[in-house]
């Protein structure tokens, strides 16, 4: 059973550590987490940290599958919202 696993991870840079792909810390993710309570800033800064240069790869990936998940339920209330005006406007 001689496998030879690497022990160090692998990072982008040609496998140079890269302080935007190590974890964020409990601090950072309440920070994170409270800075997106905010109305309006919240959906501003979830377009910069997705789409932004030099962002930690762990709130990057956050910001896109937030802002995905977003988008997903704007069109369910969007189509929802269209069902229900038509179902009140045939109704009369």
């Amino acid at each position: 059973m001689n496998q030879n696993y690497e022990n160090n991870p692998v990072f982008p840079d040609n496998g140079q550590y890269s302080p935007n792909s190590a974890p964020m810390s409990v601090k950072s993710w309440v920070g994170t987490t409270l800075l997106l309570m905010i109305p309006l800033v919240n959906i501003i800064l979830l377009f910069v940290w997705a789409f932004g240069e030099g962002v930690n790869l762990n709130k990057q990936n956050y910001a896109k599958a937030s802002l995905i998940i977003i988008g997903c339920v704007a069109a369910i209330y969007i189509v929802l919202f269209v069902v229900i005006i038509g179902l009140v406007v045939n109704a009369n």
